[in-house]
This record gives C-alpha cells, sequence and structure tokens, in this order.
C-alpha cells in the first residue's frame, strides 16, 4: 500500500512539472505579426526567458520549464530559431543576400561587381548546384563571402512537407555545400520561397545555422526591368535592411546591372555593408 502511494504522489508531482512547463511556455508567447520576407510561416517567435532556479528549491521545478522554454527558443547550439532580418550593426548597415546559385555564368560576375565595390555578401546557395559547381562555392568562400543553406533543391512547398522530408532538405543541402569547401561554415539556412516552419527553423539552429529572412525583396528573379529593381531597392529602406537578390534561376543579367548601380548608391548614401544578424533579435 505504501508503495502504491508513493508512486501515485510521483504521478502528481509529474503531472504538476508537465503542467507548469506548458504554461510557461505558453506564457513565453508573442502576438503572431505579419512577415515582411514573404515567408508562410506564421507562428510566433518565443522570447527568452528567466535564468533557471537553483535544483533542490521550491522554483526547480520552474527554473527547469524556463530552461527547456529558453532550450526551444535558441535549439540547444545558441543560434535563435528567429528568422533574422536585420543586418548586423546598430546603425545603417545593409545586409545583401543572393539566392539560388552557384550558377557557372551569374555567380563569377556577381562576384566580380562585389569585389569591385568592396562589399561582402551571403550566398544562399541550393545543394544540388553547389555539389555540380564545387569550385564556384570555394570562390565565394575565397572572398570571404558568408555561406547559406538554401535546401537541396529549392523546393517551395516544403512547408506542407513532413519533417523528416524538411529534416533531410536542410540538413543534406547543407552537407552539399560543406563537401565543396571543408572546413568553413554554412552559417544560415533560408527556406526556398520563406516557407520556414516551427520544425525547420529549429533543424537548422539545431545545427547551427540561423534562419534567415529578407526584408526588402525587388523580385529580380522574374526580370522586371532596371529601373524596377532599384526603384524597390533604393525607396524607403528599413532600418539595417537584409535585401534579396539571385545569381541562379535563370537570366540574372539585370540582377548584374542593378548591383553595379545599387552597391555606389548605398555608399553615397552613407551605408556600410554586414552580414545578416546571427544573434538577437
Amino acid at each position: 500500500m505504501r508503495i502504491t502511494t508513493i508512486s501515485a504522489r510521483r504521478r502528481r508531482a509529474g503531472y504538476g512539472a508537465a503542467a507548469a512547463l506548458l504554461g510557461l511556455l505558453a506564457a513565453a508567447g508573442t502576438p503572431a505579426h505579419a512577415a515582411t520576407d514573404g515567408s508562410v510561416e506564421r507562428a510566433p517567435d518565443a522570447p527568452p526567458v528567466g535564468n533557471s532556479a537553483p535544483a533542490g528549491t521550491a522554483g526547480a521545478a520552474r527554473g527547469g520549464a524556463q530552461e527547456a522554454a529558453r532550450s526551444a527558443t535558441h535549439g540547444g547550439t545558441g543560434v535563435p530559431l528567429g528568422i533574422s532580418r536585420l543586418a548586423q550593426g546598430t546603425g545603417r548597415q545593409v545586409a545583401i543576400t543572393i539566392d539560388d546559385g552557384p550558377d557557372p555564368r551569374w555567380t563569377p560576375q556577381v562576384l566580380e561587381t562585389l569585389r569591385k565595390h568592396h562589399v561582402k555578401a551571403t550566398f544562399c546557395m541550393i545543394g544540388t548546384k553547389a555539389q555540380k559547381y564545387p569550385e564556384l562555392v570555394r570562390a565565394v568562400a575565397a572572398d570571404g563571402h558568408q555561406l547559406c543553406d538554401h535546401s537541396v533543391d529549392h523546393d517551395v512547398t516544403m512547408d506542407h512537407k513532413p519533417v523528416a522530408y524538411q529534416r533531410q532538405q536542410i540538413l543534406d543541402g547543407k552537407a552539399m555545400i560543406e563537401k565543396a569547401v571543408p572546413g568553413v561554415p554554412v552559417t544560415y539556412y533560408r527556406a526556398p520561397g520563406g516557407a520556414f516552419t516551427p520544425d525547420s527553423r529549429a533543424i537548422a539552429a539545431a545545427s547551427g545555422m540561423r534562419p534567415l529572412g529578407w526584408s526588402v525583396d525587388p523580385r529580380d528573379w522574374s526580370r522586371p526591368g532596371l529601373k524596377a529593381i532599384l526603384s524597390t531597392v533604393e525607396g524607403k529602406l528599413p532600418q539595417q535592411p537584409t535585401v534579396l537578390f539571385h545569381d541562379g534561376g535563370g537570366d540574372r543579367s539585370e540582377t548584374v546591372a542593378a548591383l553595379k548601380e545599387y552597391l555606389p548608391w548605398l555608399t553615397e548614401q552613407g551605408y556600410s555593408f554586414s552580414f545578416p544578424a546571427r544573434t538577437a533579435p
């Protein structure tokens, strides 16, 4: 009878701790907000919670819940789960990001333009293309640009696929890029078409990659014309913008032409160049 009573008490204690954990995780949530980068995910990013209480105190269960929430927020690696949309820095910084390559025709032209204007960018590479053109991956890394995983083959419906499929697309894409440049870190993950999910963000952060969005999109991939691209990227820019361009997926002559005008224009406006934020926010 005594063993049964102790067991029942332990079960009740376990239920109480679980309830406390769920309550704290719910309290950590923030109101949903509209993304500015076209991402389809609408799940809010939970903010960090306070320090956990010492073990053995009355607050130990609460502290354990807080630690679990903090681990969920940072993927257990210190990399936030939230989608980065800001350039690093505190002033007039801008982050240039280049998607859908590498491409044997356009990536070298983009690299030449960036080099001419002393700009470092972040290249979001498709795994199969990195596998096909490893010399271009090495050229990007050799120029000091950051590498970003853009999945294995750019499936824009990933957010509707099973978690196992999302994991395969993210981790295999990262491995394909890393194989081309051993020892060079892949520091970001950008979902194809911005189709993030809470699971994909967690998978990316757990492997050391910050989920990466954008705040300015000239839709250069659709070839709207040089004037239209420049009008968008030179319009009213948000604070510390992350600007989206493409070096793959088709004819990128308008993108190259736009970069040749845009980069010196940013310098003239007093902007400096940095990479997307890796830590909070």
